[in-house]
This record gives structure tokens, sequence and C-alpha cells, in this order.
């Protein structure tokens, strides 16, 4: 299991010295229920300072990884999403001029990411965002994102040094969902539908999802 290596380790460095930035998931479902998921952390916001982090040895007791340690920890993810059920067309770009990490895969069926996201979202060390499940019933066009808060969570947050918190303080997850049919009715308030209506996306705080003040459970009705 991919929990059991330090994956990830070295993007959590850099983006704990950054200003802020943004984790995006990108979920594109067929009506058959087969898809692709795109995994993105953005720190371009944030990149003059990334850049500089990146030119020493260590800060505040962090070792800073080198872009071959990024690759290296990368690739080993790649190969982690290659050995998991029903993944296919494993991905990863790395943009190191903007600081734009992403991972992308094909799935046979909704329940295959379940593991796979939260797996790799632990990694990127955002507890709050560990603890979904996602379900499809394509014969009455229903897609479902089931998301708990954990106390695991905020304990996690706590730990962290003063200035690693302030980092949270403007980071952003945003989650997008894409149908091949309009969207009929979307359950979460925070969500926004689309003007093709075949488009659900989310934008919200990191924080709110640490401290469980933001829910991401989602029922989504499709047009059959």
């Amino acid at each position: 299991m991919l929990s059991k290596y330090k994956y990830l380790f070295s993007l959590f460095v850099l983006l704990c010295f950054s200003s802020c930035f943004q984790i995006i998931e990108e979920i594109n479902l067929t009506d058959a229920g087969s898809g692709t998921v795109n995994l993105t952390l953005n720190l371009s916001a944030s990149k003059t300072k990334v850049a500089s982090v990146m030119l020493m040895d260590s800060i505040q007791g962090y070792k800073v990884p080198s872009k071959q340690t990024i690759q290296k920890e990368l690739g080993e993810v790649v190969a982690y999403l290659k050995k998991s059920p029903g993944i296919s067309n494993v991905q990863k770009k790395v943009d190191f001029e903007n600081y734009i990490v992403s991972v992308s895969f094909a799935f046979k069926d909704i329940a295959n990411i379940d593991n796979v996201n939260q797996n790799v979202l632990k990694k990127l060390k955002i507890k709050g965002l560990n603890n979904s499940s996602y379900t499809y019933n394509p014969k009455i066009k229903f897609f479902q994102r089931s998301y708990q808060h954990t106390k695991e969570a905020i304990a996690e947050y706590n730990k962290l040094k003063p200035e690693v918190k302030k980092v949270f303080k403007d980071a952003t997850y945003v989650s997008i969902y894409r149908f091949e049919q309009p969207v009929v009715l979307c359950t979460n308030p925070l969500a926004k539908i689309s003007k093709s209506k075949k488009a659900v996306m989310l934008n919200t705080g990191i924080l709110g999802l640490i401290n469980g003040k933001t829910d991401l459970s989602n029922r989504i009705t499709i047009t059959k």
C-alpha cells in the first residue's frame, strides 16, 4: 500500500513553505460508469517563493527536495497506481517553472478510485480530504460522493508548526465532476452546475475541511 512509504513528502515540504496552494480533483464519468481522474497540486501562486526554497538545502529543520527527488517519488506513485485494480493509462506531469504537479489515470468502475484517491491525497498530508467514497448507478444515472470528517484531520493539523499552519489559511480544494449527459440536480449547496449542465464544481478552503466545517458530500442526478 502507498501509505507504507513516504511518497510525495518532498512536495509537502515545498507546500509548507509556499504562500498558498490548491488541490484539484477532476473526475470525468461516462454513462457506463468508467472514466478518468486527474489529481493536481498547484503551487503556481507561490512559484517565486517556492523557487527560492528549492535553492536551499534545508529550511526550518525540513530537508528541501531536489527536482530529481520529486520526479523519483512521483515515479513511485505511478508504479503504485499501475498495480491498482481497474486502473490504467497512468501518467504524471511536472511543471517546475510554475510548480504544478499532476497525476492522471483511467478507471473501469468508479469504485476503483476510492482507495487510490485517498492514498495519493494522504501523502500530501491533507488528512481532511481522505474520508470519501464514490458510487454511481448507471441505470438511474445517479452519482454520489460520500464524505465524513474525522478527528484525525484537526489532530494532525494541530501538530504542525505555527508558520506551517499559516499556509492552510488561503489553501483551496476544488472538485470537478464531468458527465456525458446534463445534470438535473446536485445536493451540496456549495457546488455549482456549469452553463452546459454537464459539470459540477465545488471550490472550498482546505482549512474548512480540516476543522470539519465543510462537507464534500454530494448527490448528483443526471439526465437519463
